[in-house]
């Protein structure tokens, strides 16, 4: 048994580990001293907001001097379920709840409960996924191939030149109506390059029309930006990736369109009469007016971004009606969407933009933008329940993210395996494997930076628009993204690399984390790193759906195993400043220059890594050493 009374995450005390499905019955133990003279103990548990419901434990033996008690329990429906321990004792009702780390011990005051999830016994998720490598594409910024369409929507800047930022204003950012040009045809004629990293699936970031750069203020949801193409080049798009086991996802903004738009049409671009120039317009109800028409709710106060009313049926059906919105690109190749700011989403429109997904193709997934544990996630004051089976696939791991990356500049392991551990407790496993483990994103600081940059608070936009790292300084952040992708690759999960990230390209936040991609200028050896990555996830068949199983977790030394039958694989991170030891099996696939194995011991430099693995997969695997 746990030396705690109780450890949600040991087998001994509950078994199965982690979230459930329907139906599935939960084995409960604790253990309590004998000393403590507990007459009765009982297992309380409640559907989320719901009444508890006790369940009497039953004494099964003695160990040591602990009595053990155990019961079980069977959830009914899919849903968010708490619970704790309750023991009767000569001075009085104790409580068994949560403290820290999945572990709680008798005491006198009832605290924080353990979390069950329960998910519908049909959930699934796409298999494509499972094992991959996303690469999230800012197409602006990408690659220009061929000449842009001699017409462009009135108001645009084409830039001549692909590369710096056009200057920063004192306000704040640029125009957003600046375009470096980055289109289809430029993506398509990477692909080889994206296939040699080892990708297997493309997120980009919009692609509608829309009137700024980065395309979340949509203007037409059923018409590909002209700058970057028209339908044919993206059927071809998809086809071309196809061929090389590539699929693309595409990014859904359904919380709110462009003011600039045909439905909203404030500046009279579009014929069709807008839902700013008159309450006739068929678009009108899907905005909410405190005073028409310059009065309405906008997303985030920008009166550019006017907000959807995603219940308004007209709205919904548009979405996610027979060949709306969800359907249509999928029909012309896409493989999914990720969902923009979920948490802003009603739960009835996620749930039919599930069924329409899937009814289009059962193996497109859903992704959704959730910065927080998605599996207890509240927004606008209502519990979500995006992982219980009737909506999302899989979420942007948020929590993973800032935990690999603290653990990078600190040294200190333990937060790292609790944030792990609480993820692979919370998720469903269907939900876990296809989880998009990201290091950064256009949202976030470029990852080099992040792990090596000079700190910008109280810069000015044109020191960090301008400023590159020392010689010196770079060094240590192409060493310390080594580390940070290596648990990013082996964690469960699929990677997600930000364009240009693997290149080793600096930048502080939007938009200096939006750069063009300057191809010719790319770090070869970091990229030559994330090849190797890419090909052992190709070659290691536990990278799919292999189980985790925390190794240790002290100080700068953070190593797991993920196991499927007899293959294995073992990762071992050392982010400190002084050489590390452990005892590991396997042979080594992958390591920096310095480490080594000797009776069975591997021993790692400062700030190093290692891959070991064994089974069948590593017989035709090259060692890698960088």
């Amino acid at each position: 048994m746990s030396t705690s009374a109780y450890n949600s995450r040991s087998i001994d005390c509950k078994e199965p580990f982690g979230a459930v499905a329907v139906g599935v019955t939960v084995k409960f133990h604790i253990s309590l001293c004998r000393s403590d003279a507990v007459k009765h103990a009982r297992l309380m548990i409640e559907k989320d907001a719901g009444e508890p419901v006790s369940v009497k434990m039953q004494w099964e033996s003695i160990n040591e001097s602990n009595d053990i008690f155990a019961c079980e329990y069977t959830s009914a429906e899919a849903g968010l379920y708490f619970y704790w321990f309750e023991a009767e004792t000569p001075a009085g009702l104790k409580y068994i709840c949560l403290e820290a780390h999945g572990k709680g011990n008798l005491s006198l005051e009832k605290g924080d409960l353990f979390q069950q999830t329960v998910y519908d016994a049909s959930y699934k998720t796409p298999q494509w996924l499972k094992g991959g490598v996303m690469y999230q594409i800012f197409p602006d910024r990408f690659c220009k191939k061929g000449e842009p369409p001699k017409e462009q929507p009135q108001g645009r800047v084409l830039l001549d030149e692909w590369g710096e930022l056009p200057s920063q204003s004192v306000e704040g950012g640029y125009c957003s109506n600046y375009y470096f040009g980055g289109n289809i045809e430029g993506i398509i004629s990477k692909l080889p390059y994206l296939q040699s990293l080892g990708v297997t699936t493309i997120y980009m970031n919009p692609i509608f029309e829309s009137h700024a750069y980065h395309r979340y203020n949509t203007a037409d949801y059923m018409k590909i930006d002209s700058l970057l193409g028209d339908d044919e080049d993206f059927k071809n798009l998809c086809t071309k990736a196809e061929e090389l086991g590539i699929k693309i996802i595409l990014d859904g903004v359904f919380s709110h369109t462009g003011a600039d738009s045909i439905y909203f049409n404030m500046f009279d671009r579009y014929p069709q009469l807008g839902a700013y120039q008159s309450k006739e317009s068929k678009y009108y109800s899907w905005y909410d007016f405190e005073e028409w028409p310059d009065e309405y709710r906008c997303w985030w106060g920008f009166k550019e971004l006017p907000e959807v009313n995603e219940k308004e049926p007209d709205f919904f059906d548009f979405i996610t009606g027979k060949d709306g919105v969800a359907q249509h690109w999928l029909n012309l190749g896409a493989s999914g969407w990720r969902l923009d700011v979920t948490d802003e989403l009603p739960d009835e429109l996620i749930d039919k933009l599930r069924k329409s997904v899937k009814q289009a193709n059962p193996e497109s997934i859903l992704i959704g933008e959730v910065w927080e544990d998605a599996s207890n996630k509240i927004s606008y004051g209502e519990r979500r329940r995006y992982l219980e089976g009737s909506q999302l696939d899989s979420v942007m791991n948020y929590p993973w993210r800032s935990a690999v990356i603290n653990y990078i500049k600190t040294g200190e392991a333990s937060e790292l395996a609790d944030s792990v551990l609480t993820i692979l407790e919370n998720y469903p496993k269907e939900t876990v494997d296809v989880l998009m483990n990201l290091l950064g994103s256009h949202d976030t600081i470029r990852l080099i930076t992040c792990f090596a940059g000079e700190n910008q608070i109280g810069k000015s936009l044109e020191w960090k628009q301008y400023t590159r790292m020392t010689p010196e300084r770079r060094t240590t952040g192409l060493t310390l993204v080594r580390l940070a992708s290596t648990i990013q690759y082996t964690l469960p999960g699929v990677p997600c690399v930000y364009y240009g990230d693997e290149a080793g390209f600096e930048g502080y936040e939007d938009p200096f984390n939006r750069q063009c991609y300057i191809w010719g200028e790319e770090d070869k050896s970091l990229i030559d790193w994330f090849s190797k990555l890419g090909a052992l996830r190709a070659a290691c068949p536990v990278l799919k759906t292999g189980e985790y199983r925390q190794i240790v977790a002290e100080h700068s030394l953070f190593a797991f195993e993920r196991k499927e039958g007899s293959d294995t694989i073992t990762v071992v991170v050392n982010a400190g400043l002084s050489a590390v030891s452990i005892p590991v099996q396997g042979r080594l696939c992958l390591s920096f220059d310095g480490t080594s194995i000797s009776d069975g011991v591997l021993s790692l430099p400062s700030f190093s890594c290692a891959i070991l693995g064994s089974g069948d997969w590593v017989k035709n695997i090259e060692t890698y050493i960088s």
